[in-house]
């Protein structure tokens, strides 16, 4: 790879809020993005500026960030921008709705990247992002599945120049994972948002009387919290699994990680992920993954690698694939391995920052 090439070019990062307490997956991934860009990886740029658009960030928060230019209302942030002659060779836009922001920068020449991570770019977007859209040189998407979903809405830019950059999390555990506790479960992780109720809980809730039916004293797990979730416990209750289904609500990253040494599987046969960094984070610990076979879960699991993929509208194929993935013996045991390694040779941080750098570099 010839970083050498790149290493006196200038970067401007648009980013989203990305201190330390910021939880979404853009977030996260884009603070080890900029990590690894500013030098964390091969040392490829010379100078970098950080822009952060952090509306309602408490300014205490605003320290943990102090070489970044943040704007937390739409005003500063067109007043930053218009501020100081900014002179990147590449500007790399972290999110969509940032892309906005472009045309306030002073900036005289610079190639632009920018990130699609999912479900925000699968829609018509505004006139300005569409004007704007042209303007990109590269588009990095999180996976194969999220640019030919753009693209759908977006086919005027088949010809634009593209790489699928896959992301990646932390680094690989020292001692392998320790043995599911009793009695067997099933875990999924997500904020319980009715605009995202396209996740799967509704589907493993169906699925579940068949699942006891073989597995009496299987439970499902279910952490995350929000406006779906009342509706979700009605459906519970009416079905009469109260006592089988447990909510967890708003979890820390302490709690998530003990969930998800104690489950079995981890599953969310959701319609529209882009990515999915809970699997990863599943996979790292050595848990097997249930994903749907329509959208990007694919792309992570590699079915059956490290895990099943099933239509979530038929309920007796995903009975039918929990019970597999519940049920301890040389096949779940395999998945185990597979699902680590598979994460360990493909998606820790690193490899995610290394693949950003290199696209970028290209």
């Amino acid at each position: 790879m010839a970083y050498k090439t790149l290493l006196h070019n200038a970067i401007l990062g648009l980013f989203p809020w990305i201190g330390p307490e910021s939880l979404g997956g853009a977030q996260l991934s884009g603070r080890l993005a900029w990590d690894g860009v500013q030098g964390g990886v091969n040392q490829q740029y010379g100078r970098s500026d950080l822009f952060c658009y952090a509306p309602g960030v408490e300014p205490r928060y605003v320290a943990s960030l102090p070489q970044a230019h943040v704007a937390s209302s739409q005003v500063q942030a067109v007043r930053l921008a218009l501020g100081k002659m900014w002179q990147p060779d590449v500007v790399l836009i972290w999110h969509m709705s940032l892309l906005r922001l472009l045309p306030f920068f002073r900036i005289r020449s610079a190639s632009v990247v920018l990130f699609l991570h999912g479900i925000e770019v699968w829609r018509r977007h505004d006139l300005l992002t569409r004007l704007l859209l042209p303007r990109v040189n590269l588009f990095v998407s999180n996976s194969t599945y999220t640019w030919q979903r753009f693209l759908d809405f977006h086919p005027d830019l088949t010809v634009k120049p593209q790489q699928t950059v896959y992301l990646g999390v932390d680094t690989p555990i020292d001692t392998p994972s320790t043995d599911p506790s009793d009695p067997p479960a099933v875990l999924i992780v997500s904020r319980l948002d009715r605009r995202e109720d396209y996740k799967g809980h509704r589907e493993l809730i169906a699925a579940w009387p068949l699942v006891l039916q073989h597995i009496p004293h299987a439970e499902l797990w279910i952490a995350g919290d929000g406006d779906l979730r009342p509706a979700l416990e009605q459906l519970i209750a009416a079905r009469g699994l109260t006592q089988h289904i447990c909510f967890f609500g708003r979890i820390s990253e302490e709690q998530k990680q003990d969930l998800l040494m104690r489950c079995r599987c981890f599953a969310m046969p959701s319609r529209g992920e882009g990515f999915g960094l809970v699997y990863l984070e599943a996979m790292r610990l050595g848990r097997p993954c249930l994903v749907s076979d329509c959208d990007a879960g694919r792309e992570v699991v590699n079915p059956p690698e490290a895990g099943l993929a099933v239509n979530p509208d038929d309920t007796h194929a995903l009975a039918a694939a929990l019970l597999r993935l519940l049920t301890p013996g040389d096949e779940w045991s395999q998945w185990s391995i597979q699902a680590r390694q598979r994460y360990e040779s493909q998606f820790t941080a690193r490899h995610f920052q290394e693949r950003l750098v290199d696209a970028l570099a290209r």
